[in-house]
């Protein structure tokens, strides 16, 4: 229904018109009424228009890839939301939800066009809301990081957790087997006298050699027990990583079967009303000529 003047009265927005341009304005705009807990749209909703509230309390959020809400802005009355897509022309950036029975003004792109015609102030209005939600947004990127989680990782990986990586890759190598069965033979020709000039150093049974071979276990198994630890720490960072992706996925799914229910609704809704119509249409019969 159209808007009631004292109602563009209460607006911020229109209470610098005079009563002649608030009675234009008015005979153009639709007063809307929306019910606690009734979403207005979503996001991903084709954009057709603002709305101004009038009494009342909107929430306008985002939901993130777990499903969270994410609230930009609790829009009371004298504000508006929903002006980003009339603007560009694209879809709605985000959803709104009535949080308590709300009054508001619908405003499409003709009318807005009107409005800053006739009162350019509030052009800047428009855009100072813009602006702020545009501020929001970049608090929210700010704090969200900026690579991957494996990136920044390795960005926080000591000297010794790269030397560990580096020792246990090596040692898991067929080229790791070769040189030690090369290092184990030239050892032991030494020690038994088999390369002339050479004197033996660790005759057998070799004790030094055993020495030797059981630190380096040691070493090595500290060094690859490190290297395993940070294996793990990569894997259940993956796996959030496919948990959020596997969320975000499903809460995709959620919302189109939410639009899907909705259209079906809108379409079980014009076909009743279509079948009333023709079944009166058929009980009146065909106008009689005279």
């Amino acid at each position: 229904m159209p808007a009631d003047t004292q109602l563009l009265a209460a607006v911020p927005l229109f209470e610098r018109f005079d009563e002649e341009e608030r009675a234009l304005l008015a005979s153009q705009l639709d007063e809307v009424e929306f019910q606690a807990g009734q979403m207005i749209f979503r996001r991903a909703d084709p954009g057709g228009a603002i709305f101004i509230v009038a009494s009342g309390e909107v929430e306008v959020f985002i939901e993130d890839s777990t499903g969270e809400r994410i609230v930009f802005e609790t829009v009371t009355a004298g504000h508006f939301f929903g002006e980003l897509s009339l603007l560009d022309g694209e879809s709605r950036s985000a959803s709104a939800q009535a949080v308590q029975a709300t009054r508001a003004l619908r405003v499409d792109r003709h009318d807005l066009e009107k409005l800053f015609a006739r009162h350019p102030a509030a052009a800047m209005d428009v855009l100072g809301v813009i602006g702020r939600r545009l501020r929001e947004a970049d608090k929210l990127l700010g704090v969200r990081p900026r690579f991957s989680p494996n990136q920044a990782i390795e960005e926080q990986v000591t000297m010794i957790q790269r030397v560990a990586d580096v020792l246990a890759d090596f040692s898991g190598r067929f080229s790791f087997l070769l040189v030690h069965f090369a290092w184990f033979g030239v050892w032991i020709g030494i020690n038994v006298n088999i390369v002339p000039g050479i004197e033996a150093f660790d005759p057998f049974p070799f004790g030094l050699l055993t020495m030797v071979v059981s630190l380096e276990a040691i070493f090595l198994s500290c060094m690859v027990l490190i290297s395993q630890n940070r294996s793990a720490e990569k894997e259940r960072i993956r796996s959030d990583a496919e948990y959020e992706a596997n969320m975000k996925a499903g809460l995709e799914v959620t919302q189109l079967h939410v639009k899907i229910d909705a259209l079906t609704d809108q379409m079980s809704s014009r076909l009743s009303l279509l079948e009333k119509q023709v079944k009166s249409t058929v009980t009146q019969g065909p106008p009689t000529q005279a």
